[in-house]
């Protein structure tokens, strides 16, 4: 059978804390229980999706926006929980540099299922710009929208100064944006000089998201939902979930400790089709490492095997978390994540070329949840 990386995950759930990428304790291994007292298990947490809106080679940005929305249409109906878009700016084959206008077009195309960023770089904007978007946008679509936060750039140095000119940011600004945000979608107090319009009252949840400790802390200590990017930078995983439960203090907003993952996921029929749909996921993480950006490429046989042996190393840390394999292998791996990581909640990073087959392996996962 094709390596997997899903191999070492659903063989032995004590293996993905032990694999080179993760760095925990043991002690980070906690058992699961949901709010029943329960085992927390694949079929009661929530799964959800995570689109980076992917331009296919040989398509357009129309194409990739129109299969996005295609996407989380079939979502919903399969009971996805949430569809996030994630900001990141000059970056060739990504298209979701503006998010908030994407979740709203998510939102306008669906019907009762969460939208949201995942995450909004606060680092490139204003709060009170961020806060009047989402205000309107949970005008718009009241009780659906999330807004996650993320204290990274999510671009290079040059396009951040063009996004931001000449500010540059330090490590107390990420926590004091964040609390200005909080109290500009809170319901205005009463000589309250600056009032975001619209915002003021909407109580858009924010979520903190992050692949290193410093957002963990942080989301623990002001009572915020937590969301670690496991699907592209996972070494941290563990460590980073232990200190954000062990800190964490109840809030208005959350009275526990409430964690999604990302997971980057292909399905198929067999682990050896998955193998080769992921091909396209492999190249795509090859050019990151090289800084060699395209759009997603078209899955390439044997694509791995042609890699120089630190290049597939790179590339297997990078993706250490991911999900690749048949229904019964993506049902053992799925199981496997929420057994270690005690996830309230998997979010889905799906890169598959084909826009059918990608469905299909949503499709597959969905079902791996329902058995």
């Amino acid at each position: 059978m094709p390596h997997s990386k899903v191999q070492f995950i659903a063989d032995d759930a004590d293996a993905l804390a032990q694999h080179a990428s993760f760095r925990a304790p043991r002690s980070a291994q906690i058992n699961a229980t949901n709010d029943n007292g329960g085992m927390k298990t694949l079929q009661n947490i929530a799964l959800s999706m995570l689109d980076l809106v992917a331009v296919r080679e040989g398509g357009t940005v129309a194409d990739a926006l129109a299969i996005s929305l295609r996407t989380a249409q079939h979502v919903e109906r399969l009971g996805f929980a949430r569809f996030w878009l994630a900001e990141h700016h000059n970056m060739l084959g990504i298209a979701s540099s503006a998010t908030a206008v994407l979740v709203g077009y998510i939102a306008g195309g669906t019907r009762t299922m969460r939208v949201g960023s995942g995450g909004v770089m606060l680092p490139n904007h204003a709060p009170l710009v961020v806060a009047e978007a989402f205000g309107t946008l949970a005008e718009l679509y009241p009780g659906r929208i999330d807004l996650g936060l993320g204290r990274a750039p999510g671009t290079d140095p040059a396009t951040m100064r063009a996004l931001r000119r000449d500010r540059t940011e330090t490590a107390d600004d990420f926590p004091r944006d964040v609390a200005e945000l909080q109290r500009l979608l809170a319901p205005a107090q009463p000589g309250q000089r600056l009032i975001a319009t619209p915002g003021a009252g909407t109580n858009v949840p924010i979520w903190l998201l992050g692949s290193s400790l410093f957002s963990a802390q942080l989301a623990a200590e002001r009572g915020l939902p937590y969301a670690f990017a496991s699907h592209f930078a996972p070494r941290l995983l563990l460590q980073a979930l232990t200190l954000y439960r062990q800190n964490f203090r109840p809030s208005a907003t959350l009275v526990k400790p409430y964690v999604v993952i990302g997971v980057p996921l292909i399905a198929a029929p067999t682990d050896e089709e998955a193998e080769y749909l992921a091909s396209s996921t492999h190249q795509r993480v090859l050019g990151i490492l090289r800084g060699d950006r395209r759009g997603l490429q078209p899955p390439a046989a044997q694509f791995s095997a042609q890699l120089h042996p630190q290049e597939r190393a790179a590339i297997d840390d990078f993706l250490a978390a991911a999900v690749i394999g048949s229904p019964e292998t993506v049902q053992r791996g799925l199981s496997a994540l929420v057994q270690v990581t005690d996830a309230d909640e998997l979010m889905l990073v799906c890169d598959v070329f084909d826009p059918a087959l990608r469905l299909r392996s949503l499709d597959i996962a969905a079902a791996a949840r329902a058995a």
